[in-house]
């Protein structure tokens, strides 16, 4: 396993790399690696004949007063993960290599980008839009895997593949989650063992309402006030949002769930924040 950390020499590998004819599948992500991103790996592994994933801790998507700082870098441990997991390539390239004295260039998908986690995080998703672009200008892949657990952000990805004509294909990953159903995230680490048991109710009203809409309830706001009395019941959990929008576009849905759908939701657990989706149609 090789691992490259300027981005110079990561241009120079990729060159090599296609001149010999490889198809290159990758993986961004921020390190702090668990299951969740090991399993993207897996899937992302036959996609291609090498395996490059990035480890990079991105500036640009954390909002003033967030947790950048304290933001876990298990350099190591990441790597002995990536190894057992079969990645050819780890890149791992630095802050000022990545943003140099003067960056100023930033990409935003303004449709996708509102509401959900966009009215709550400001800049976030054009932090993330235009790291993921300059990684692809770099690692130039063929495929690459993304989680569906941050919906959103796969969607905008999506998007500014297709409207910047980017030559990569974007393939999802269903929501890896623990035994008891919590969506598999970096944060979970930071609830306390209460609050960890109390999470497992986000699953559990998800899955409750895409049963009630397999019985028939296509009502968008019934299903949407159930989850959302489910949850505030719930002492330790603050309801941030809970929505069902169009799997595509991400735009609200009338009454009537009519088109393939996400419900989507986002709460506060003491400090730590949380989402997770579910597919309903």
């Amino acid at each position: 396993m090789k691992i490259i950390k300027s981005v110079s020499d990561m241009s120079a590998e990729v060159a090599r790399l296609r001149e010999e004819g490889k198809r290159i599948s990758f993986v961004p992500t921020m390190g702090n690696l668990h299951e969740g991103h090991l399993s993207l790996m897996r899937m992302a592994n036959p996609l291609g004949d090498v395996l490059v994933i990035s480890i990079f801790v991105n500036p640009l998507q954390f909002e003033p007063g967030s947790d950048f700082d304290a933001y876990p870098r298990t350099f190591q441990d990441d790597l002995e993960k990536c190894e057992a997991v079969g990645v050819d390539i780890v890149f791992a390239p630095t802050e000022p290599d990545l943003y140099p004295e003067g960056f100023q260039t930033t990409v935003e998908v303004t449709e996708v980008s509102k509401g959900l986690c966009g009215d709550f995080r400001p800049g976030h998703f054009k932090g993330v839009a235009t790291v993921v672009l300059k990684l692809f200008n770099i690692v130039k892949p063929h495929v690459a895997v993304f989680g569906e657990k941050d919906f959103q952000q796969l969607c905008v990805i999506r998007r500014m593949v297709k409207d910047l004509n980017l030559d990569v294909e974007i393939v999802g990953h269903p929501t890896v989650r623990e035994p008891d159903g919590l969506a598999m995230s970096s944060r979970n680490q930071y609830l306390s063992p209460e609050e960890r048991r109390h999470a497992t109710l986000l699953y559990q009203l998800l899955k409750r309402a895409r049963e009630q809409f397999q019985k028939g309830e296509k009502r968008a706001q019934r299903l949407i006030a159930d989850v959302q009395n489910g949850l505030s019941r719930d002492p330790l959990i603050s309801v941030e949002y809970v929505s069902i929008r169009d799997r595509e576009t991400l735009k609200p849905l009338g009454k009537t769930i009519d088109r393939p759908a996400v419900m989507a939701l986002a709460v506060h657990m003491g400090k730590t924040r949380l989402i997770d989706n579910i597919f309903l149609g």
